[in-house]
């Protein structure tokens, strides 16, 4: 069997590739741009394609479709930005390949914890030898209520993390997990969230339902001061919504590893580029808040998994196997 790689990183993903390929007995075609029009023929001869968080339209998928390709394997746990209907479609078949909650999770606390005590401003003062204070004083955790949104793996490994902190933790998710339930922290209305968090962290698919879960009317009704860290999708959260509410004081700081609209932008090399994603720049330019290029996800050990398995996908796939990996 053969699967095409794109988006294939040289200095950390080929190796894997090739060690991984070998065991599993798969041919490999590697090719380190995002999958298009022109190197789709690439995948001519693979039922199999091998992507990350490249944007996988309806005409783009046809393209494949029509070099045989049946089935697509995202290294990503989410998979939204691949057309799952025109997929359905097309019969092709879509997968991901989760990693472990702990990179992610931690990287939220990470988040919270810099939000809280102004680190992106601390940070930049300290690199012009500016040593004073004003403007800096933080708040503790123990005094706090955190929200988080979205009760999954990395949700509910995120309420295990902060439980050691002393703050109040509450959590809001459609599909409530007993799990969090005998841990003892509450399930709330997302009214009851806006009403009475001081920090809220996302960590929700995104969905039709949830896009743009915080917009203004939403932050109308948050804590004044309150705090927001998204380390999930993008789309959830209005972007103009989020400035108007940062410029207002409405909102004391963010923490933004995913922002809209970031597709071709981020994992590239763009610095001497004018740069199409005006809320991006709008948002690095706040003092009080800390943006990141989409990689809560990036360790060693996620690495790792989301290679091995996005392969043993196309494996099982190819021989007829049970697929763990299948979202739709």
């Amino acid at each position: 069997m053969k699967v095409t790689v794109y988006n294939c990183r040289e200095f950390d993903e080929k190796a894997m590739f090739l060690q991984y390929g070998k065991e599993l007995g798969i041919e490999l075609v590697l090719c380190p741009d995002a999958p298009d029009k022109e190197n789709a023929v690439l995948a001519k001869g693979s039922e199999c394609i091998d992507i990350i968080t490249s944007k996988m339209s309806a005409e783009l998928l046809e393209v494949f479709a029509s070099y045989g390709v049946k089935y697509v394997t995202t290294r990503t746990i989410g998979y939204d930005h691949i057309d799952v209907e025109a997929a359905k479609k097309l019969g092709i078949t879509v997968a991901n390949a989760p990693y472990g909650p702990c990179g992610v999770a931690d990287y939220a606390v990470m988040l919270i914890l810099m939000t809280i005590r102004k680190m992106k401003r601390i940070m930049e003062r300290t690199n012009i030898q500016d040593y004073t204070l004003k403007g800096i004083q933080g708040r503790e955790l123990k005094d706090l209520t955190v929200g988080i949104i979205g009760t999954g793996r990395i949700g509910r490994t995120v309420l295990k993390d902060l439980s050691g902190f002393g703050c109040k933790l509450i959590a809001y998710d459609i599909y409530e997990s007993e799990e969090v339930k005998e841990s003892g922290v509450p399930y709330v209305t997302l009214e009851e969230m806006w009403q009475q968090a001081d920090v809220i962290s996302l960590h929700a698919p995104l969905t039709d339902d949830n896009f743009h879960l915080i917009d203004a009317e939403a932050i109308s009704k948050m804590k004044d001061g309150v705090m927001i860290v998204n380390t999930a999708r993008g789309g959830l959260i209005d972007s103009q919504a989020l400035i108007e509410g940062i410029e207002s004081g409405k909102i004391g700081g963010a923490g933004l590893d995913v922002v809209e609209n970031e597709f071709g932008l981020y994992y590239y090399d763009h610095k001497s580029d004018i740069l199409s994603n005006r809320e991006l720049a709008i948002f690095k330019s706040f003092p009080n808040v800390t943006v990141s290029h989409h990689m809560a996800f990036y360790t060693d050990e996620c690495v790792k998994t989301v290679v091995r398995d996005s392969l043993l996908g196309c494996k099982c796939y190819v021989e007829g196997k049970e697929n763990p990996w299948v979202c739709a």
